[in-house]
């Protein structure tokens, strides 16, 4: 496959150009059209009965199938949910950690795994990313950081962090898988969300879990169990499908599926070359807080209020975000970028 032929794919990028992939992948053609055939065949035939079920069920599991290639993990370790957000929380509910207990984390994390921590019981202590091996204590339970922060678009050397600690970590994958390599069963657990740079649809996401045994099941699901009593206790299944966290449609499926198999071999190597040429553009004229060689975000500074400048953008046709709070826009180039692309954001900034 071209980069001609892969950008065709995604009609969004024949007026846009699209770099808010970080937020919400663009949907490829092949992708919208499997969730629409699914819809008609439910129009058609409605959603019951044992064939429904049959077909929805083996959808699962072509899908976990294709996660787990992508995650280089076994299927039997992978949960599917909804998000990464939920994927934190199936974890940090099922530690039952304590107020004896530390969590270190980075203080660029999002709140969908702050949340997850702040409910816990346990103390959250939040450091610098270069600090986070230092705040480790006796205390500490668990390690919880972004493979990719996104604010910075910066690694938080997740890989490092374990082999220095050796302590559990749990990772937020959300601004790594589809970007760059990820070889999850690095880690205890991994979260991810399919809708953005995996391009699948909405709320489609996916919990690794080294050890399903050995993490109790919090927020059980029909997923959940083999078998159960009328008093609900219950054999759970096995490995992680017991996360699963709960029925999802056929035509999500169809479309996650659909949107796993489009993107190209060489996609990881055309992400970085055009991220790298995004930042080196910016830099000349910017504060890019973006170190080099990151993964596909590239974070900077903007010349004026980051909120207006986002929104000026927008009605030139360029889709980037603002990080709300820190003055700073945030740039997604995924392997479907252009050199366009970065040009039209760069004539359109003051």
């Amino acid at each position: 496959m071209t980069f001609e032929e892969a950008r065709a794919a995604f009609p969004v990028l024949e007026r846009l150009a699209y770099l808010n992939a970080g937020t919400n992948g663009p949907l490829a053609r092949p992708t919208v059209e499997a969730m629409l055939a699914e819809q008609l065949l439910d129009l058609a035939q409605g959603r019951g009965g044992e064939p429904y079920f049959s077909r929805v069920l083996e959808m699962r599991d072509e899908v976990r199938a294709k996660l787990a290639t992508t995650l280089s993990v076994d299927p039997a370790q992978l949960a599917l949910t909804s998000s990464t957000t939920e994927g934190c929380n199936l974890v940090l509910a099922g530690l039952d950690l304590g107020p004896e207990d530390e969590v270190v984390t980075s203080d660029v994390e999002h709140f969908g795994l702050l949340g997850a921590l702040a409910v816990s019981k346990a103390r959250v202590v939040a450091v610098p990313p270069d600090e986070i091996a230092d705040a480790v204590t006796e205390r500490t339970r668990l390690i919880a950081v972004s493979h990719v922060s996104w604010v910075t678009g910066n690694s938080l050397e997740p890989e490092r962090v374990k082999a220095e600690t050796s302590l559990p970590i749990l990772v937020d994958g959300a601004q790594a898988v589809g970007v760059i390599p990820v070889e999850a069963a690095t880690y205890d657990f991994y979260a991810v969300s399919c809708q953005k740079w995996l391009c699948g649809p909405d709320a489609t996401g996916a919990l690794f879990v080294a050890d399903p045994e050995g993490l109790r099941i919090a927020l059980p699901s029909y997923f959940a169990q083999a078998e159960h009593q009328p008093d609900g206790s219950f054999v759970p299944r096995d490995g992680a499908e017991r996360f699963d966290t709960g029925w999802i449609g056929g035509s999500s499926l169809a479309g996650l599926s659909a949107a796993l198999d489009v993107a190209p071999d060489w996609r990881f190597e055309r992400t970085a070359e055009i991220a790298a040429r995004c930042r080196e553009a910016l830099a000349e004229r910017f504060e890019v807080v973006t170190k080099p060689d990151q993964a596909g975000l590239v974070t900077f500074r903007p010349a004026g209020d980051a909120e207006e400048i986002v929104a000026r953008l927008r009605e030139q046709g360029v889709i980037v975000r603002e990080i709300p709070g820190r003055g700073l826009i945030r740039v997604s180039c995924g392997y479907w970028t252009s050199e366009g692309d970065v040009d039209r954001l760069l004539a359109g900034l003051p």
